[in-house]
């Protein structure tokens, strides 16, 4: 590589870190930016619907100020416990000098405020009474308890389940809120808590992983995590992959693997047969080959736009006119969400809509492809949309599928968070023990289910569960039930 290359490879790679670093994570434009470009290009911006609303009416429930919020405080939430304290007037105000008369109450003027309860830990001592007769002696049994000859009840692992990989509270500090209940707890004891955790869920990993495999698609990416290696004495990458089912199967399974090789996402999938979404990652190339594989690719055009996003520094004319394209196959897809659209009529739209704007960029790719060097960043993020291009357009054949992967991206947020607090795994086998608890914490959270409450029930019964009825325990059933 020569200077000149390397210079470029260099100023490209330092703007990427300044941009990420002070500059707006967002890569959508907004209307403003859009109508910009389009005036610049000489092209008319489409409108968006107007409201069926009169100009002189607000929306309903918009306020007065037309901010489209309603105004003031919310009421207090009706399910909390409430408290009732009444303030009286002292006696002696209770008459009046001028008429020489009590008062009488004609009302009262309610307010209210939260109060706030520290967690309490409690200790439950289970009495097994013995009997016995000349020849025999009982003693009664007690529930079995998640892991046996622990101190740790179902409710205390699901706290510590919950705190670590809903709420990103590490281990350690964890150990020091425990503290301030004059509670001492190890670290070690913690991490153990949750290892012998997933091992009791397993084979309820295995009917959730199966329950999001029956999937017509499924979403799936990978985000790296740090994890400790004794033997070289520093940490290494380990991955997380997700893998999301579509709307008839609501969960997410995660995968730890302790490198980005295809075995782990090959192994995961290899009973799988459906359409799988994900960026252009060359692992996932050899699932396509074969058509007896069964699987189909579908490509995602939040990373096309990324790569567009990207190069605007390189060739800011060309790659606007490609953000301003793309912008319009996503504003097809907003008016669809606005009409509440499915099936054959998602797909008429699509093809009436999205196909002419698809066969416009198709065009104009070809067109700029000769005009650009191929290793520059524009010429790269062209190249990567026309490689991909069949993968990226099949979400207009069939109304299952979606624009992009964002569903499966915004499934590794938590671990992205997470990371930042907890820094790395201890080992693989920390790595595989999160994965399998945080499947079920996702999985709550998109089912609306608290996840405490359920790692509180299932982790207190699954052990004597009949294993034929596993299934009642998934988040999406255990929410019906």
């Amino acid at each position: 590589m020569d200077l000149t290359a390397q210079l470029d490879r260099t100023e490209r790679l330092l703007r990427q870190l300044l941009r990420a670093k002070t500059g707006s994570k967002s890569e959508q434009l907004s209307r403003e930016q859009l109508a910009l470009f389009a005036a610049e290009l000489g092209v008319s911006l489409p409108e968006t619907e107007e409201s069926e609303a009169p100009d002189d009416e607000p929306p309903a429930g918009a306020s007065a100020s037309g901010s489209g919020k309603p105004r003031g405080r919310k009421p207090l939430p009706r399910h909390l416990k409430r408290e009732r304290i009444e303030h009286d007037l002292p006696d002696q105000e209770k008459h009046c000098a001028a008429c020489d008369q009590y008062l009488r109450r004609i009302g009262e003027e309610v307010s209210e405020r939260y109060e706030y309860l520290p967690a309490q830990m409690k200790v439950i001592e289970d009495a097994c009474f013995t009997y016995a007769c000349a020849c025999t002696v009982k003693t009664a049994s007690k529930p079995p308890q998640p892991i046996e000859k622990s101190t740790a009840s179902a409710s205390v692992l699901a706290q510590v389940i919950v705190s670590k990989l809903a709420d990103h509270l590490p281990l350690h500090r964890q150990a020091k809120m425990f503290r301030r209940h004059g509670i001492e707890i190890a670290e070690q004891t913690l991490c153990g808590w949750m290892a012998q955790s997933a091992e009791l869920l397993q084979p309820l990993y295995e009917r959730l992983k199966r329950h999001v495999l029956a999937s017509k698609v499924v979403g799936t990416d990978d985000t790296p995590v740090k994890v400790l290696d004794r033997n070289r004495g520093q940490a290494r990458k380990g991955r997380i992959w997700p893998y999301v089912g579509d709307r008839e199967h609501v969960a997410v399974v995660y995968d730890y693997t302790a490198t980005r090789e295809r075995a782990g996402p090959e192994e995961f999938l290899q009973n799988y047969r459906g359409y799988l979404q994900a960026d252009a990652y060359v692992a996932y190339d050899s699932f396509f080959v074969k058509p007896e594989r069964g699987m189909v690719e579908v490509g995602c055009w939040a990373h096309a736009r990324r790569h567009v996003h990207q190069a605007l520094d390189n060739d800011l004319s060309r790659m606007r006119t490609l953000l301003l394209m793309i912008a319009e196959l996503y504003r097809v897809e907003k008016l669809a969400r606005q009409r509440a659209l499915g099936g054959e009529d998602l797909r008429l739209m699509r093809e009436q809509g999205a196909r002419p704007v698809l066969e416009k960029l198709h065009a104009y790719l070809l067109q700029i492809r000769e005009e650009l060097l191929p290793k520059s960043e524009a010429g790269q993020a062209v190249s990567y949309i026309l490689k991909n291009w069949t993968a990226l357009t099949r979400y207009c054949e069939n109304p299952d599928l979606s624009i992009d992967n964002n569903q499966t991206e915004r499934s590794l947020r938590g671990w992205a968070v997470g990371r930042n607090n907890w820094t790395f795994f201890g080992s693989d086998r920390g790595g595989k023990t999160a994965a399998v608890l945080k499947s079920f914490v996702a999985s709550c959270e998109l089912v609306k289910v608290d996840p405490f409450a359920w790692f509180q029930d299932v982790l207190s019964r699954i052990a004597w569960h009949p294993i034929t009825r596993l299934d009642e325990l998934l988040p999406h059933r255990w929410a019906v039930a």
